[in-house]
């Protein structure tokens, strides 16, 4: 994979595919971790003289402009963080995009509007996306593939637009990149991975990858209860994918025969209700065993003996990879479990990796240091996509 160290970028217009994908309420971003991640990289085009085009999607428009999903906030943002003044393209490969990319000198930058909001962006069509890819390749001269988060979709600016134009990873990337084959093809051992999230569904095909490759794996959030079920435990009216049982019983087997250790809660905070994120109210939780939660209640988080459990598990290992939050941390009843599992991270002398998504967003919500993780990714779901052995169509358009 070339990167950028590989590509002519003086006096030259360079296409950025980064990943601006933030959260917004009100129009205001709540986690500007992404735009962060992304600045090195556009600092360095600009600084070497480059002209740089970044582009990124937000949100789930449905390919068409939708103001609620703008990335006008995005450019206020990244002109900060750059401390220089960011171009606002309000199309993407229209006449705002094409007269916004002119009227750039070297070392001056513009951010195109919302790649979603052309449905050649994300279409199955090939031809459809090739179309837009190429409109996409009259604004520049080269490509830097930068956004981590979207590498696992097969889009135009992620996946075509890198055969149009001379191609490299940005830094953000290759270091995504080169911290994932620590976690695949070089671990050091004892190998420990913490998941969570809500469904168990979302994380079957990394388990069933990382049973030929860890040494041990804690089980946690949403998608706990369901191999408590498994194990013939009543989880009450706790979140449970019961189909998916039988899937969760042959990796118990299979873990056991590999001698791979499934460590599952032992307690639960539990309450009556999902909690209201909106105002923070008091939820009534209730600490209660793991193996008999009652109907009428459901459990939100892991209790603190599994937090003590967990953090025994993680103390002694060499690696750890960390996904999923193991409550539901937006609320300060069921936000210990996460706070406890990230702590403990933190104290740990192992190689520590936030696997992206909402554990990224729990990090940053719970006021942690950043610094005390080994690497926090920016992709939640390409980095289990690629733990889970697929090829990401982003990551091989930059292989040649």
């Amino acid at each position: 994979m070339k990167t950028i160290d590989d590509l002519a970028v003086a006096g030259r217009r360079v296409f950025v595919r980064a990943d601006l994908n933030v959260p917004l309420s009100g129009g205001a971003i709540t986690d500007d971790g992404r735009i962060r991640a992304a600045v090195p990289t556009i600092r360095r085009l600009l600084d070497a003289g480059a002209a740089v085009v970044v582009a990124s999607h937000l949100g789930r428009p449905k390919g068409a402009p939708d103001p609620a999903f703008s990335l006008a906030p995005v450019a206020r943002r990244l002109g900060e963080l750059l401390g220089q003044d960011v171009a606002f393209a309000t199309d993407t490969v229209g006449d705002s995009a094409r007269e916004t990319v002119a009227a750039l000198a070297d070392g001056q930058l513009a951010l195109l509007e919302n790649l979603r909001f052309n449905a050649g962006e994300t279409s199955k069509d090939d031809a459809e996306r090739g179309a837009f890819a190429d409109q996409l390749a009259a604004l520049a001269d080269a490509y830097v593939g930068d956004g981590f988060g979207a590498v696992h979709r097969k889009h135009a600016s992620v996946f075509d637009l890198p055969a149009r134009l001379p191609h490299a990873a940005g830094g953000l990337i290759a270091t995504e990149v080169g911290v994932l084959k620590q976690l695949t093809d070089e671990v050091e051992r004892p190998y420990a991975v913490v998941l969570g999230g809500a469904k168990v569904s979302d994380k079957l095909g990394v388990i069933d990858h990382l049973l030929e490759r860890a040494d041990r794996i804690l089980i946690g959030g949403g998608m706990a209860y369901t191999f408590l079920a498994a194990q013939g435990h009543e989880v009450g009216d706790s979140l449970l994918q019961a189909d998916q049982i039988p899937a969760v019983r042959e990796y118990l087997r299979r873990a056991e025969e590999k001698g791979v250790e499934f460590v599952l809660p032992v307690d639960v905070v539990a309450a009556k209700e999902f909690p209201d994120l909106g105002t923070k109210a008091p939820a009534g939780p209730v600490e209660l065993a793991a193996d008999a939660i009652p109907a009428g209640l459901q459990g939100l988080d892991i209790g603190p003996r599994t937090q003590e459990l967990f953090a025994a598990k993680v103390a002694d290992a060499s690696t750890v990879f960390w996904n999923g939050p193991m409550g539901v941390f937006e609320h300060p009843d069921f936000a210990e479990g996460t706070r406890a599992v990230a702590q403990a991270l933190i104290d740990s002398p192992a190689f520590t990796v936030v696997g992206g998504g909402d554990s990224a967003a729990a990090v940053r919500l719970l006021g942690l240091d950043e610094n005390g993780f080994g690497h926090i990714s920016t992709g939640g779901g390409a980095s289990l996509e690629y733990l889970e052995g697929k090829t990401l169509p982003g990551l091989a358009a930059l292989e040649d």
